[in-house]
């Protein structure tokens, strides 16, 4: 009767393990590239700096003491629960950057976090915000980065515990939290400079377990990944500061107290002090309304 049970058991179980295998199949398999009708985008390089400074790339990808924020070798080390991820060289290298891709390439990088041969970038990259970042300014980007110069330092690879250290399973995290909605639903350039060009939330928001903002401590701080200590919040009930206060810091650097801002955010303050006051002003209206 075990073995009569058993037989029966086993047919079953196999083609649960087939559906398993194909249901994961499914939900990891990379979307197919989309290919972008460029013949309407005319490049703008000055917007495409814009860009490239609100999006803060140097921030990450130039290495550690360098003095060229447009060299972008990569090198530095981010860590977390996952293990290190290590910022990869994104000059114009050919060899060792991304100088022999094309406009698709680039595109299907930001908006989908998607390798040119198909394969899953790990979020660390903030593409769950770049996601948001309209065509023309991926094109002035795009523009804008063709300019900048070659660095010939091969990318470092990323040091993560099994099982994330297989791209294959970051389908499975796109999909339940790569979502194309965004928080504030006022949806205007305040929300668009915040949320998806300057992707302040992917440092001063909390992740839980796997990785995914906390929305309901939406800018509230979060674990520094490349120091010790914690991402302060920059929810207004937290930071208290008024729009003249933030405009400042955003400027020059100086808090309301006269300290200096420091860390990563050094540069990220560099590249917004050359934005106009204009959008540095909606940065702060930005803040300021968060209940």
């Amino acid at each position: 009767m075990k073995a009569l049970n058993f037989n029966k058991t086993l047919p079953i179980s196999f083609f649960l393990v087939i559906i398993a295998i194909i249901i994961y199949t499914f939900i990891t398999q990379p979307k197919k590239p989309t290919q972008i009708d460029i013949s309407l985008l005319k490049g703008n390089i000055d917007n495409g700096k814009k860009v490239f400074l609100a999006s803060g790339c140097n921030s990450c990808h130039m290495s550690d003491g360098s003095n060229n924020k447009y060299l972008l070798s990569g090198g530095q080390k981010f860590v977390t629960n996952f293990g290190t991820f290590v910022a990869p060289n994104i000059s114009t290298s050919r060899e060792h950057g991304i100088g022999s891709w094309n406009f698709s390439d680039f595109y299907n990088s930001i908006k989908f976090g998607q390798s040119p041969s198909g394969k899953h970038y790990f979020p660390a990259y903030p593409y769950n915000s770049y996601q948001h970042m309209h065509d023309e300014d991926i094109y002035d980007l795009w523009t804008f980065w063709k300019t900048l110069p070659s660095d010939e330092t091969p990318s470092q690879i990323h040091d993560l515990f099994f099982p994330f250290n297989f791209r294959r399973n970051i389908g499975i995290w796109k999909t339940f939290f790569m979502k194309d909605n965004y928080f504030d639903q006022k949806l205007d350039r305040s929300t668009y400079l915040v949320e998806a060009l300057g992707h302040c939330a992917e440092c001063h928001t909390p992740r839980n377990y796997v990785g995914s903002l906390k929305k309901s401590e939406w800018m509230r701080g979060g674990i520094n990944p490349s120091a010790k200590g914690k991402i302060p919040s920059i929810h207004p009930s937290d930071l208290k500061w008024t729009k003249d206060e933030i405009v400042e810091y955003l400027s020059s650097g100086f808090t309301p107290n006269y300290d200096m801002v420091g860390g990563k955010m050094a540069s990220v303050v560099e590249n917004i002090s050359q934005l106009s006051d204009l959008d540095r002003g909606l940065i702060a209206d930005y803040l300021l309304r968060l209940q």
